[in-house]
This record gives structure tokens, C-alpha cells and sequence, in this order.
């Protein structure tokens, strides 16, 4: 390969940074986001993780955090921001895309290209590289397996036996879902090399050295079993990451969870999403594109270029969608694992396609009618990152923390402004529902206490955040339990409806000694201060 086709390859890369690195802290934090910064924090002020069998998933996301922390001089959880954290799946994402240049002995040069262009643009991929959860890195880590397996099965040595081991590992300390992806490739692999031997065509060598296996298994054993054990300091992170398995198969049969949807659920997502009023979302060119690449793999393909591996990568797509169809849990970002094959098979549809023309004409025209849908898919990118990004109309959006949290964060950093203990200024909480995000934005004052329910025995604070349920409780307590003269006016803190997330309604009371001097002080007349009172 020359260097030229080497540096072209910068461009999808190059694509991918400006996508996923600008403004990481523009959007409010989901409460999956929030759950694993709390998480991270134990490890980054105590040194300490304890895997869970029935949330969090695995650790490499805590770990690689840790490092971004770490090159930062973060070490206090409440110093931690969202660019800390998001920093890590937006690099994980850029490594992603470039990891598409060891495609290319595999698939071609042009395919390979095709496909981080596709990576570095597509809405979804984009999206989620700017979210702290553990999706693309698991993407990441599963991609370098199956390269390291696609280098094994020509070279047969021991380098990529051991790098196929350590990203299997990687894999199992990220999360449970490798069963479905290291079952959709071994299925994958013997479907396509008992296919082979049926049309009696070369195939790879099924055989693999015992030394090799061994160096590999060793490898993922010992990769998993140092991060799920906080590295041998939690021994029973490796016991509990098996029994696991128990919650997320109850999960996953839709049992005791919300996020039940129904087979076509992801399909949906891809290839039309929208709203009255707002964009029309799709990413059709890159399903009608793996289609196209998928079929022509059970052609004959051009000369130097094995037919092996894109077969390889259908088949395997082909399980994953079905399995991720079937299952009736689904959230929206699961589907990176088999969307991720898809593009892969999309780089080589479009190589395909083109060869498939015979008219100059024709590959023109097909040329700019591709050329004008990466445009959109591009727009799209832009659009959900950094216009949409927290708009229920935008389908990568999913319970999302709505911009009100800011007005609630605003509001309570100048209360505290105005109370003798600044950011120790006594809050309650009160709600039986999940809050989440919102322990996160108050993970600076101290005084905060989260009760669920209102109790006569607990004194009321200066400050309240409750859910509408609790407001007749509140006013019973506040006006008709105190005798005369010792009620105190309790002020309503937002001047508006104010929602945590869809269908999540926060109201707020402050008491008027307080909000006197909040007013008297004017906080309230600089709504975009985002100072914080030490």
C-alpha cells in the first residue's frame, strides 16, 4: 500500500475527532451516565471496585476513566465533569475508526476506507462515543478480536492468538452481552467454513495449534479476572461476574424491567425516526449498504481479496440482529454491536455496487447520490450531538435528562450563595422515584439529604425538591402541624414547570427568610453563571 492511500486515511479519522471531542459537556447527563460516575468515584478516592450482579456492568469504563482523571489531577469525585468522563468513550471512539486501517488485507483498501468513513459520520456511532457508558468501548474491544482472529487464521502465530485473548478478556470486563457476541462469531465461523467445503472453495484453516489456543485462553482469563478482581484486591468480582448472568437473563426475557420493546424496535431506530415538525432521521445507506455487501459476499469477489472475510462479517451480523430482535429488552445504544457490522459490510457494498456498474455514467451518478447521503448522514451526526441532543425527537435520545436540570443546579448554587453555609445549606430531597441524575449535580453540597416520603419526625429544611405526590403531604406539614406563630412561609423556588426527564416533574420550595435574601442579593437576575461557591 502506498503512502498516499495510508494518509488518506487520515480524513475519516480526522472526521471522527471533530464529531465526537467538541463540547462534550454541552449535554445534561443521563442517568446511566451519572449512576457509573458515582461508581467511578469509589475507585478514584478509595482505590476501590466491587463488581455488582445486577447493575453497573464491568470495569475496563471505570478504569479507563481513572486514567483520564488521573492525566488531568482529578482526584476528588466532586471535582469530576462530564469532559473528564465523556473523554473516554469520544477516544475510544477515534481509536475505533482508525482500527478500520487494519481492515484493509482483509476487504481491500477502498471498502476499508469506506467503512471508517461510514464509522466516523454515522448519527448513532457518533452519539453514543459522546456517552459515558460502556457500549463503545465494547465495540472497540470486540472489533479487536475479530481482527486478531481474521490475523490468526492467515499467519497463525502467537501474537494475534495472545491479542484475540487479551480483547476477549477486555470484552468480559466490559460487559455481559459478550456471550451474544462470542456466540455469533463462533456460529459465524462454522457456518462459513462448512459453507465453503460444501462449494468446495478455499477456506480458512479450522485447525488452531494447541500452544496458540492455550496462549490465547490464558490471556483472556488473565485479562478478565485482574479487572473484575479491582486487580486480585476483590477477589469475589470474579465469582459474582458469573452469577451475573442469572439477573441479565431475567432481564433480558423482559422480567421486572420497563425497557421492554417490541423485534423491530432497532430497525425502527435505523431507518426512519420522526417527529411532526422536527428532522426526519435515518440511516438507510448504511442498512441498504450492508445488505448490498452482505449478498455480494457469496459472489466471487475481485482478485487478491478473500471472500472469506466478508462472509464471515454477514453471517455474523445476520445472528447478531436476529438475537438482538428477539431479545425483548432493548435499549437503544445495544445495538452498536450489530450496527457496527453492518457498517463494515457497508464499505464493502459500496465497492461492490460500483463494480457491479459498467457505465461510467452510472458509477457517477451513483457516486454523487452517495456522496449527497454521507452529506446527511453527516448532518445528522451534527444535528444530535450538538443541536438535539437532549430532544426526545431525536431517536439516539432515550429517557434523557432533560435542560431543566440546569434551572434546578442554578437555582440551588444561588441559594446557597445567600445561606450562612454555602454549599452545606441543608437540602431535602423527597421522592420515591429514581432521581438519577440528580445526586450528580448535587454532588458539591454536602447538606443534601434524600428522604422518601414526608415524615412529621424529620425537621423540614430551608430548602425542598420534591415530586408533585409529596406536595400535600409538604403543605400539611409546612401550614397545619406547627402551632400559630411558628409556621414559616415556605416560597415556590421555580417560576415554571420544571421535568428531571420526560414525565419526571421536580417542584422546589424555599423558605422566605431565604429567598429574601437570595432576591436581595440579585443571583437570581444572572441566569448564566455557572459559578460555584467554594
Amino acid at each position: 500500500m502506498t503512502r498516499g492511500k495510508a494518509l488518506l486515511f487520515v480524513f475519516p479519522v480526522l472526521l471522527a475527532f471533530l464529531f465526537r471531542f467538541p463540547l462534550l459537556a454541552q449535554r445534561p447527563m443521563h442517568c446511566d451516565e451519572a449512576v457509573h460516575a458515582d461508581k467511578f468515584g469509589t475507585l478514584l478516592e478509595q482505590g476501590r471496585y466491587a463488581y455488582s450482579t445486577v447493575d453497573y456492568h464491568g470495569p475496563t469504563l471505570y478504569y479507563m476513566a481513572l486514567a483520564s482523571a488521573k492525566i488531568q489531577g482529578v482526584v476528588r469525585y466532586t471535582d469530576l465533569s462530564e469532559t473528564t468522563l465523556r473523554v473516554v468513550p469520544a477516544a475510544t471512539g477515534l481509536v475505533l475508526v482508525a482500527a478500520h486501517f487494519l481492515l484493509i488485507p482483509y476487504i481491500g483498501f477502498p471498502a476499508a476506507f469506506c467503512s471508517a468513513l461510514l464509522m466516523a459520520i454515522s448519527p448513532a456511532m457518533v452519539f453514543y462515543s459522546r456517552y459515558y457508558i460502556h457500549e463503545t468501548s465494547f465495540v472497540l474491544f470486540t472489533f479487536g478480536m475479530i481482527l486478531s482472529v481474521f490475523r490468526y487464521a492467515r499467519h497463525r502465530s502467537a501474537a494475534p492468538a495472545l491479542s484475540a485473548g487479551v480483547c476477549l478478556g477486555l470484552m468480559y470486563a466490559t460487559k455481559e452481552t459478550v456471550v451474544i457476541a462470542g456466540a455469533c462469531m463462533a456460529m459465524a465461523a462454522v457456518v462459513v467454513l462448512c459453507l465453503q467445503r460444501v462449494r468446495g472453495e478455499t477456506r480458512l484453516p479450522f485447525t488452531v495449534s494447541g500452544k496458540h489456543l492455550i496462549l490465547g485462553a490464558a490471556a483472556a482469563i488473565l485479562t478478565a479476572v485482574l479487572f473484575l478482581s479491582s486487580f486480585l484486591s476483590h477477589p469475589a468480582g470474579i465469582v459474582d461476574s458469573v452469577l451475573a448472568y442469572g439477573t441479565y437473563f431475567e432481564r433480558g426475557l423482559g422480567q421486572a424491567t420497563p425497557h421492554v420493546h417490541p423485534w423491530h424496535y432497532y430497525l425502527n431506530l435505523l431507518l426512519y425516526f420522526h417527529e411532526k415538525g422536527r428532522p426526519v432521521w435515518t440511516e438507510i445507506l448504511i442498512v441498504a449498504l450492508a445488505i448490498i455487501g452482505g449478498l455480494a459476499a457469496f459472489r466471487k469477489g475481485p482478485p487478491g481479496i478473500s471472500a472469506t472475510v466478508p462472509r464471515f462479517l454477514a453471517v455474523y451480523t445476520l445472528f447478531m440482529v436476529v438475537i438482538y430482535s428477539a431479545i425483548p429488552y432493548k435499549v437503544p445504544w445495544n445495538l452498536l454491536g450489530f450496527f457496527h457490522g453492518m457498517i463494515l459490510l457497508a464499505g464493502v457494498g459500496v465497492i461492490r455496487l460500483l463494480q457491479m456498474l459498467r457505465s461510467p455514467a452510472a458509477r457517477a451518478a451513483v457516486v454523487f447520490v452517495l456522496a449527497v447521503a454521507v452529506i446527511h448522514l453527516g448532518w445528522q451526526a451534527w444535528a444530535c450531538s450538538f443541536r438535539y441532543e437532549a430532544d426526545p425527537c431525536n431517536p439516539w435520545v432515550y429517557g434523557h435528562t432533560g435542560k431543566d436540570v440546569y434551572t434546578v443546579v442554578r437555582e440551588l448554587e444561588g441559594l446557597a450563595r445567600a445561606h450562612t453555609s454555602k454549599l452545606a445549606m441543608p437540602i431535602q430531597i423527597i421522592s420515591r422515584e429514581n432521581l438519577w441524575p440528580l445526586p450528580w449535580y448535587l454532588r458539591r453540597f454536602s447538606g443534601v439529604r434524600w428522604v422518601n416520603g414526608v415524615f412529621d419526625s424529620v425537621p423540614n429544611a430551608p430548602v425542598i425538591i420534591a415530586t408533585p405526590d409529596m406536595e400535600a403531604a409538604l403543605a400539611r406539614k409546612f401550614y397545619e402541624l406547627p402551632p400559630p406563630g411558628q409556621r414559616e412561609l415556605y416560597m415556590n423556588l421555580f417560576g415554571r414547570y420544571v421535568e428531571l426527564r420526560p414525565q419526571v416533574e421536580l417542584r422546589g420550595y424555599v423558605v422566605k427568610s431565604l429567598w429574601d435574601e437570595y432576591q436581595r442579593l440579585e443571583v437570581i437576575s444572572d441566569p448564566t453563571s455557572k459559578k460555584i461557591m467554594k
